[in-house]
């Protein structure tokens, strides 16, 4: 089983698309891409932390039908925009508005928005989030895992470690 973590999907938000610039020449196309890539990087037996704001004007049942579609044991890290109609689902393993993990040994603050300071920020823990879709420059050991700072798809730590390394490249320059 792998981890991996992603936000700021915002299915059925055209207001997403043309706000944030993303690539894709309609909503239905923007969905299907990222269904598309989802379920090609997370497998059936894989854990995805979403950090919020998963989807907006889609009727509860369309929700629900496209969190069944997506790969992985699902939960959700409450966003802005995610009403009661997106919390209730019942495809989410856990809903919540913050937690704290070890994965790996790594101590990991995931919240929708972005800390200045978190627990144990210096004893190596990191703060994962959301929320700015890739426009907040990052503190160290501070990630925005949102999809438009990773090509519409989940991320594992390892690679957002590998990119916060000196001399990676960002997700954006890829």
């Amino acid at each position: 089983m792998t981890v991996f973590f992603t936000s700021d999907t915002h299915f059925g938000d055209a207001r997403a698309r043309a706000l944030y610039r993303r690539p894709f020449g309609s909503v239905a196309e923007m969905d299907a891409a990222m269904l598309e890539r989802w379920n090609t990087t997370v497998g059936p037996e894989d854990e995805v932390w979403h950090l919020g704001d998963f989807a907006l004007r889609m009727s509860p049942t369309a929700m629900a039908e496209l969190l069944a579609r997506l790969h992985g044991r699902k939960h959700l890290i409450t966003g802005n925009n995610d009403p009661a109609a997106t919390t209730s689902l019942a495809g989410w393993s856990s809903v919540q508005p913050y937690a704290e993990i070890d994965l790996d040994g790594v101590g990991i603050v995931l919240c929708h928005y972005a800390f200045r300071t978190w627990r144990n920020m210096n004893k190596g823990w990191v703060n994962l989030h959301g929320h700015s879709h890739g426009r907040l420059a990052p503190l160290p050991r501070q990630t925005d895992v949102g999809v438009d700072a990773w090509d519409f798809r989940p991320v594992t730590l390892a690679q957002i470690t590998i990119t916060r390394q000196p001399g990676a490249r960002t997700a954006r320059s890829r």
